[in-house]
Parts: C-alpha cells; structure tokens; sequence
C-alpha cells in the first residue's frame, strides 16, 4: 500500500483517533507535536565485554602483598656455565667475562684448579681440565684431552663467542683437595605497589530522574538504573586500573623528572614494574615470527625452542604476542596442516587431534 504525506490542517481531535487531518510531520511540526516515538529501552552492547580483569589470573601472576615493598630471591643456576673469551691458545688461555645468563662476572667466577670443563665455540666443542685459575682473576688456563693446545682444537685468539660449562673434575691419588668452595648464588628483586585513585559522583538532579534505560553491566547491575550505570562502569574501569597497572608499568629511571616534576614533588613516586617490562628485561623477545613465510616462521619457532632448552623449565615459559603476530602463528600452523604441501593430516598419533601438530614442546 502506498503512503502519501497528507495535507497538514493542525487540526485537533477530542479523542484519540488517527487521522489524516491530525497528523504532524516530525520534520515539519517538531518534536513536543508528535506522538510518542518507539523507544528502544536496552542499552546496545556495541563493544562487548570490555574488562581485561582476570588476565593475571589466567596466567598465575597473582601474589597478595600488604608492606610498601615485597622484597624476593630467584635461585641461580646449579651448574657453573660461563660466556669466556679466547686470549691466547696456543697457551690454552681463557678469560671468563660473564655467566650464561649475561650477569658480569670475571674476578669472582667459580671456575677451580681441577675442574673438568665443556668449551665450545666457533663450531667445535673440546673436553679440557682447568691446570690455572686465580681466585682474583679473569684468566684460567686448561689442559684440552683430546689436543695439545686449544689452537689445535680450531679456537682462534680474540673469539668472545665461546661459552665454557664446569661438569665435574680430576684428581689423582694423594692429592690435596679442593681450597676454594662454591657458595650458593641467588638474585634478588624488588617491587613496590602504587597508589591508584578514581572518583565517581552524582548529582541530586540526575539521582531522581524519571527517564529510565535498560541497561547491563560487568559487574551484574542490569536494569533501569541509568545513574547507578556510571558508578558500575568507574567500579569496572578502576578494577581494570588495578590489573592494567600490574601488566603494563614500569619503575622510573634515574633520568625521570616522575618524582620532581610529576605534579606530586617529594611524594616519592617511583613506578612498578609490571609484568611486560620484567618479561622485556629478563625475559626472551623475538621479532622473527613475521607471517611473510611459514617456513621461516617455523625456523623462528625452533629457535625460541633452541633458546627455552638452554634455561631450562620450559614448561614453565608462555609466549606473549600481538595480534599481528598470533595471526602469523595461526598461517604458519595452517600451512602445515593436510591441505598444504607436504603438510600433517590426522590419522597419525592414534588420531590424537592435539598431537597432529607437535611444535616440540614438553
């Protein structure tokens, strides 16, 4: 049926009854001359759940604490392993630099007359005997097993690649023992919490309005109660402060003006360090997974897997990643899956549907 806009006549009717000549245009008439429009009442979820509360949770993260600083001790390695530098090998001289996880460490190393040591470096790895090692010095001295010399072995002078791991030692009969002990190694860590504060208020006015909206809130406050709407949403946004704080802050530097010029002066403010900067500083980061081919992404992955054994616990390590490069993950599984070239397919591993991509984790 077709509709056409009749003539306007303002003409009113004693009762409720449509009509050509009783009706106003909204365009025309405005507003406070119209019937009653549809009102949508619920609120439209445009953005769907938008908390990130419970993200520490997920990945165990979580530790109460109740003083202005919590003060804890990670243990060292078991094992002495060492990056070193080859000064002269045709003596068989080394000089130890740092430990295996890049903490300086030269005067103060546990390497000992006696010990028996792995060297590897520049593509060869030589079983030797340490003959000298200075308590207050860098330089040891070794006795390879298999060679005269470490020159023969193929170690070049001035390689400060070579990685020197101790794994046990030799001493004939009647001799003396060891003069110099091995204590334990531990590192320690601080942090401190930061104060946060948010502010919510309502005016008497907008307390007793009579215009109600269905609407619905993370934290369960559903119905027509528009004001109590924003208390649940600066409740929400602070919980996600709390949480956000301890992923994404960053304790100050010594250069930062935080503490003088941070609109707060003398109230000591020093940052936090959050999960992301402790993962950058003392984790690994890798830029190699890229999406641009599968083949080199996997590569990547094999590296990662290389650099987890090294450190050991790999079970214990998660990756965290930008869209980007989850995106790429999820091409460079898919091209090993049946449809691609040479790829996996169900059938092998019983069928197990979690073991038909094994990326070598354990």
């Amino acid at each position: 049926m077709a509709i056409t806009n009749p003539t306007v006549s303002n003409k009113a009717f004693t009762q409720k009854v449509i009509g050509a000549e009783n009706y106003l245009d909204i365009q025309d008439n405005g507003w406070a001359q119209q019937y009653l429009p549809d009102l949508m009442e619920k609120e439209a979820e445009v953005y769907g759940k938008r908390t990130i509360s419970g993200f520490l949770a997920q990945v165990s993260a979580e530790e109460a604490m109740s003083a202005d600083q919590v003060i804890w001790s990670e243990q060292g390695r078991l094992h002495l392993s060492y990056e070193c530098t080859m000064t002269d090998v045709t003596a068989s001289t080394i000089a130890i630099s740092k430990t295996i996880d890049d903490v300086a460490q030269t005067t103060d190393h546990g390497v000992r007359v006696g010990d028996m040591v792995l060297i590897a470096g520049g593509g060869q790895t030589v079983t030797a005997r340490v003959t000298t090692a200075a308590a207050s010095s860098a330089a040891i001295t070794v006795a390879p097993y298999g060679y005269a010399h470490l020159t023969n072995a193929g170690f070049i002078d001035g390689d400060d690649s070579c990685k020197l791991l101790v794994f046990g030692s030799e001493f004939g009969k009647g001799t003396n023992n060891q003069t110099r002990a091995n204590k334990p190694v531990f590192t320690s860590y601080t942090n401190k919490p930061v104060i946060i504060k948010d502010m919510y208020e309502v005016s008497g006015s907008d307390a007793a309005q009579i215009g109600w909206v269905e609407v619905s809130g993370e934290d369960g406050e559903n119905g027509y109660y528009w004001y109590l709407k924003a208390a649940g949403d600066t409740k929400a946004r602070f919980n996600d402060y709390l949480e956000m704080v301890c992923i994404e802050a960053e304790k100050s530097a010594a250069a930062s003006i935080i503490d003088t010029g941070g609109g707060d002066a003398g109230a000591d403010l020093a940052g936090t360090e959050g999960l992301f900067k402790a993962v950058t500083s003392r984790g690994h980061q890798s830029s190699g997974i890229t999406g641009v081919n599968a083949a080199t992404d996997l590569a990547e992955f094999d590296a990662m897997l290389a650099a987890f054994d090294e450190n050991g616990a790999i079970e214990e390590n998660m990756m965290f990643v930008n869209r980007g490069t989850s995106l790429a993950i999820d091409d460079m599984l898919a091209s090993m899956n049946s449809y691609g070239a040479g790829g996996t397919s169900y059938g092998v591993f019983d069928n197990s549907e979690d073991m038909a991509l094994n990326l070598g984790f354990s």
